[in-house]
Order: C-alpha cells, then structure tokens, then sequence
C-alpha cells in the first residue's frame, strides 16, 4: 500500500511536452504559484541524486524566485505526520496510515516568511484547505503547480481548479511523477482536458517585463501593454485592434519610449486606424 521506490527518469524536454488546447496567457496580476507536496517523505522515494530530483528542484527555485519577483503570491502545501484515520479515511485503503516523519518541505526550496503554507488532506489542494477562498479574496483565477506527485495531487489540484473556473497551469519541467510515463500522461490530460501546460522557460518569459538579455519578447511586450492599459493580460491580443482597448497615441509613444532601444523597425499605419502588436522586427503594424 505504500508509495513504491522511483526509479531515475530523465526530465521531460519541452519538445516532448502536449499541445495545448487553449491558449491561455499566464497574467501576473491574476496567478498564485503553488508548490505541492515537496516534502522530504515524498522525495525519500526517488533517488534524489537522480534525475529527476535535482532539476525538479532547481525548476520550481526558479519558478518561485520569479514569481516573488513579479508580486505573485507562493503558496506550498504539506501533509501533517501521524494523521487521525477519521481525517485521513479512505487514502488509508490505498496508501496506508501515511507520513510518520520527514514532513518538513525540503530545503532546497522552502518557504520565505512571506509565503503562505496549508495543511493538506486529500489529493486536491482545494479539498479541507482555505485556498480557494483565500483566491477569490485575492481575486486571483490562475493557478500555477509545481512539485509532485503528477499523477495523483497534481492533477487532481488541475482537474479541481478547472471545476471551479480557476485556469491551472502545470510547469511540465517543475514536476516529479512515478515514472516517464506517469509524468507524460499528466501533461497530456492537462493539456487536452484541464488546463495548460508551459515550460519553467515560458513561465519565467510570462512574468518578467524582459529577459535577462534586455531584449523584448512578445510577452514582456504583452504584458507593458496591459499595464499601461491597466487591463488584465488576457484582453492584450496580438491580433486584435488595440485601439478598441484604449491605446492612443500619446500611450503608444510612452511605449515607444521605453522600447526604443531594442526595437529595429517601428511601424504605426495611423491613417489604417490599426495598432497590432508583433514581434520580428515589426512591433505594430
């Protein structure tokens, strides 16, 4: 009944990851980071000198140092040791009396005194936690997971928050599953079922204003349009008039401000009465 020894597997790479279904943008404004279950009983399984421990790790440490970064709040769940077998109930029948010790989040990526952390019962997050509440208060409707298990509080987290109109988001390379398998199978229901999965890579694309290199992407592009709009990140189409959103010429010029050092070629066909945003060397068009 209990959890089964892990053997190594490599990390996922993100040409193997699913296609989406959705195109969902990840809105800093509107996200919570959640890292699930990384505690010393759950990684006590792996080998953790293997794959894919130590790139889990180093994953989601850059997930959450980005997330912090952007203001987005990080929560971490964590099950209690030597749990009441009226609290625990039927997880007993598959998985025995539970966690006895070890119960601590590993310290590779524990918490910061401003995140938050829940005691965790059952396999979704939202079950027996205040998460969702605490969501809605926040008016926050992305929810973003690392962590593991893929295939058990991972997904069912996803499968729940989709249930509740929250949009989750699973970071493929910043979890650990029981197998390759197990792992890809995960990906590929969330992708096609639940919610979407992105790279720790396009995470990091989405929520910072530009990349390390100080050159513009067209998310970082996104998202000064958003905020200078002061709109969420989702209404920012790149295929969509941005007039209608509000973005006049005296806007455009703040942007072209800003951008101006990195942008090769600046193109806005006023008399069109079009401003789309691209990236590739033409930016508006």
């Amino acid at each position: 009944m209990a959890i089964p020894k892990i053997a190594s597997y490599q990390v996922l790479p993100l040409e193997s990851f699913p296609t989406n279904k959705v195109d969902w943008v990840i809105d800093p404004k509107k996200s919570v980071v959640l890292v699930h279950d990384l505690q010393a009983y759950f990684l006590n399984f792996f080998d953790k000198a293997l794959s894919p421990v130590p790139e889990l790790l180093r994953n989601v440490n850059k997930v959450t140092e980005s997330a912090r970064s952007a203001g987005i709040p990080v929560v971490y769940t964590a099950q209690p040791a030597n749990q009441d077998p009226n609290e625990r109930a039927l997880l007993t029948d598959f998985w025995g009396a539970g966690l006895t010790q070890d119960t601590e989040i590993v310290p590779e990526v524990s918490p910061q005194p401003e995140d938050i952390q829940y005691t965790k019962w059952r396999y979704s997050a939202f079950k027996k936690t205040p998460l969702l509440e605490w969501m809605k208060e926040e008016q926050r409707d992305q929810l973003i997971i690392v962590g593991v298990y893929g295939h058990i509080g991972i997904l069912s987290t996803a499968l729940d928050a989709f249930m509740l109109d929250i949009k989750p988001f699973v970071i493929g390379d910043a979890i650990a599953d029981f197998s390759k398998e197990d792992h890809l199978n995960t990906l590929k229901y969330v992708a096609g079922r639940s919610g979407s999965v992105k790279s720790v890579d396009e995470f990091i694309e989405s929520v910072t204003p530009c990349s390390s290199s100080g050159e513009l992407s067209l998310e970082s592009m996104r998202q000064d349009v958003a905020n200078i709009l002061d709109v969420d990140l989702d209404e920012v189409d790149v295929d969509e008039n941005l007039i209608f959103l509000g973005l006049d010429s005296i806007r455009v010029m703040t942007l072209h401000s800003r951008w101006k050092k990195e942008v090769l070629i600046l193109i806005l066909l006023r008399w069109s009465g079009k401003i789309r945003l691209k990236i590739g060397g033409i930016l508006f068009r």
